[in-house]
């Protein structure tokens, strides 16, 4: 079985992250990135599907630019066994809907029999690239797993909402997509680390795949930032102290005039 895993390079959610002033997209060079937290549960789906079968292959797919290649070296560390990573210019300030073009244009050029993706990313939080990916490869799409199965040719997922859980299944070749209930993402060993560095990468740019710059980037997408304002600094907060007995209604008060009441 070839697997491919579509994982995302982001900016750390711990650090301080920014937009570009000149054209309001997310600063990746300016601050530390890694893969998205979520996609390590989309890893960890996949070697794990892979463990339990035999002749099972790996790979890892990530769009974005150079420094991105770290999230290729992680899911290698991981366990993966190859990893792909189309960087050009021309891609900065794709939305999800050319985003889903390029990554559908990567997997046209790889070997797959199940695609692989995380619930959403951890930056731009657009869980519907998985199903615009599945849409431009004609494939079925069963997302949001929170267990996954695969017997054969057949993948079964089970999805669980606030008041019940359903089942889904669907038939190889297809696009899954998994929750961060799904598994509990492994960490490196020494062994995977060292192992990752021999392991092939491959890079592609736009014109290796058949796309047009002008397919991509901010002009070709639907969607933009027009306008980005920096949170305010956090202030004082206000003490209530509760002197002669007094302090349940000063909360109260505090309470109903912002309106948490």
């Amino acid at each position: 079985m070839k697997i491919v895993v579509c994982a995302k390079f982001v900016p750390d959610a711990t650090a301080d992250r920014r937009f570009r002033p000149e054209d309001n997209t997310v600063d990746r060079a300016g601050v530390d990135g890694l893969l998205s937290e979520l996609d390590e549960n989309a890893v960890e789906a996949a070697l794990t599907i892979a463990e339990s079968g035999s002749d099972t292959e790996v790979t890892v797919l990530t769009v974005g630019p150079e420094q991105a290649i770290d999230a290729v070296k992680k899911s290698l560390q991981m366990g993966a066994d190859a990893g792909v990573h189309v960087v050009d210019d021309a891609i900065h300030g794709s939305d999800a809907l050319a985003t889903s073009l390029v990554i559908a244009k990567a997997l046209e050029k790889l070997e797959y029999d199940l695609v692989v993706f995380g619930m959403e990313s951890t930056d731009g939080t657009m869980g519907v690239v998985p199903v615009m990916v599945a849409e431009r490869l004609g494939l079925p799409a069963v997302t949001l797993g929170s267990e996954v199965t695969v017997d054969g040719s057949t993948v079964r997922i089970r999805r669980d909402g606030d008041a019940a859980s359903e089942t889904i299944e669907g038939t190889l070749p297809l696009v899954l997509s998994v929750t961060d209930a799904a598994n509990e993402p492994r960490y490196p060993s020494f062994k995977g680390i060292m192992s990752a560095k021999k392991k092939p990468v491959q890079t592609w740019a736009l014109s290796d795949l058949g796309v047009e710059p002008a397919q991509v980037g901010a002009a070709a997408s639907w969607t933009q930032v027009t306008e980005v304002t920096a949170r305010p600094p956090r202030t004082a907060g206000t003490i209530v102290t509760d002197e002669d007995g007094a302090g349940a209604g000063q909360l109260v008060e505090f309470l109903s005039t912002n309106k948490f009441l």
